[in-house]
């Protein structure tokens, strides 16, 4: 078991290293470089109109027409760019200056702009000579920001002082040692890199046990360091460890990519710019940090204004509970949230025990533990009502995979292969499998499989119109009183 790494540094449980972090995490280098693009883009802009007007004789003109063309414009082009994937990182640390691309999506750009001129009748403010200037002028800014953008970046890498913070290496030991930092570097964009290796023990129980010891290490690692990609170095043909490696990490929400292993990279002869493209993702994020935030945004104004309306009747629902009988009215219990994370779950106390340990009952129907208030507020959903509190603390989402109690979570990941991945998402207060009937008690493996099924389909389809169109059909549902109990 590796206990070294050619970078140095201190050695730590279970084969893993972490090395020194870089002191500027690539994380924001798309956000510099969209920066510099705008940069360019919005000067080119006012500069070309002031040339314009002076070249005629004319004084210096009002530069705010020529400020919002340029801003309109360095959003149009920043988009493109983004959603093409030019600004993420490692891609954009490559030699190569993507030049076809820049100028298809400046001239593209260029078009929009004209097409919104017209709609907007702008013309009388901004002529067309300086619109000319503009659009001639500024890809050769953008290309000579892209090279020196580039540049700087290498330059960047190649001291150390640039990398990311949030990927992890998990490999079998020769692989691991076979990756030179040069290899890493235009793999995953950083050299310095959290290694955790495998044993190469030959006794396959101790490997076994091994393995397993060191995988939950570098799980917890990227639980408590929030990592966003893990890169796996294995040889090909060991298929049963990229299975084992692979089964054991679906329990995290994070990308995972096999990369070639040392016989692949001897046989390809890929260059080192092309050889990112060449790794296999074996498993995709959930969501993307803009689907994350329009999610999180959604969250929150709708738990706002929900909270809002709702107040009225959620007092008039903790007065009942406290006449209807000893006991506290909110009931707390542990879930798991999203990437496995323990949370405390709200609800209005419904009945007459407030379970939270080994063993959970669930609620059946006519079950005698439910009080008399109980009973009505759970056919009308209104016992769910404190979780609002959940969703806008971040713990919870309004929608997602219904949150189990942590024995019953335990037992069905047991059962169910797939069932880990519904915490690739935050829980929610109602979900794909709630609107579609698997709503209430899951006493067989059938019906747990069949709510897992609905949850992973929901999160690979993902989407903020099918959130709204989850809340819409959650309504009748509740109306129907459907499998409430």
């Amino acid at each position: 078991m590796s206990l070294g790494s050619e970078f140095g540094g201190k050695s730590g449980t279970a084969g893993h290293q972490l090395t020194e972090f870089s002191s500027l995490s690539s994380e924001f280098v798309p956000y510099l470089l969209a920066t510099a693009d705008a940069f360019v883009i919005l000067s080119t802009s006012i500069l070309g109109g002031i040339a314009f007007q002076v070249a005629l004789g004319n004084e210096i003109p009002n530069i705010i027409p020529h400020a919002a063309v340029g801003l309109l414009a360095s959003f149009i082009y920043i988009l493109r760019m983004s959603g093409s994937g030019h600004y993420d990182f490692p891609e954009c640390a490559k030699p190569r200056v993507e030049t076809a691309n820049i100028l298809v999506c400046w001239f593209t750009t260029g078009l929009l702009l004209a097409f919104f001129a017209f709609l907007l009748k702008i013309g009388v403010a901004y002529s067309r000579g300086a619109f000319i200037l503009f659009y001639i002028f500024a890809p050769f800014g953008l290309l000579s920001a892209r090279k020196s953008t580039k540049i700087a970046v290498a330059s960047a890498m190649s001291r150390g002082s640039l990398g990311r913070k949030n990927i992890v290496l998990v490999g079998d030991f020769d692989e691991v040692a076979a990756l030179k930092s040069q290899d890493m570097l235009f793999f995953s964009g950083t050299a310095q890199i959290s290694r955790f290796t495998l044993s190469r023990n030959d006794d396959p129980v101790e490997r076994a046990a091994n393995d397993e010891r060191v995988l939950n290490s570098a799980i917890n690692f990227v639980r408590a360091n929030n990592c966003r990609e893990i890169v796996l170095a294995f040889p090909w043909t060991d298929t049963d460890r990229i299975d084992f490696v692979r089964d054991s990490i679906k329990v995290l929400p994070v990308s995972a990519r096999l990369l070639p292993d040392a016989r692949v990279r001897s046989l390809s002869q890929y260059s080192s710019a092309s050889q990112h493209a060449f790794a296999i993702e074996v498993q995709r994020a959930p969501l993307s940090g803009a689907e994350r935030f329009a999610k999180r945004a959604m969250d929150i104004v709708v738990a706002s204004v929900a909270l809002f309306f709702l107040v009225p009747v959620m007092v008039l629902t903790a007065v009942t509970i406290k006449l209807d009988g000893p006991g506290p009215v909110i009931f707390r219990q542990r879930r798991k949230g999203f990437n496995g994370q323990e949370f405390v779950m709200l609800k209005f106390r419904t009945m007459s025990v407030q379970e939270d340990g080994a063993v959970v009952s669930q609620a059946m129907r006519n079950d005698p533990r439910v009080t008399a208030i109980g009973r009505l507020l759970r056919s009308a959903s209104i016992d769910e009502l404190p979780q609002l509190v959940n969703v806008l603390s971040g713990e919870m989402s309004l929608i997602g995979p219904r949150p189990h109690a942590l024995a019953h979570d335990d037992h069905f990941q047991k059962i169910v292969s797939d069932y880990a991945f519904r915490h690739h998402v935050k829980p929610g207060l109602t979900g794909w499998a709630q609107c579609n009937g698997s709503r209430g008690a899951t006493p067989s493996v059938e019906e747990i499989a069949r709510r897992v099924k609905l949850d992973l389909w929901y999160i690979n389809n993902w989407s903020l119109f099918l959130d709204f169109h989850i809340l819409i059909k959650t309504s009748f549902e509740v109306i129907r009183k459907r499998n409430a109990y």
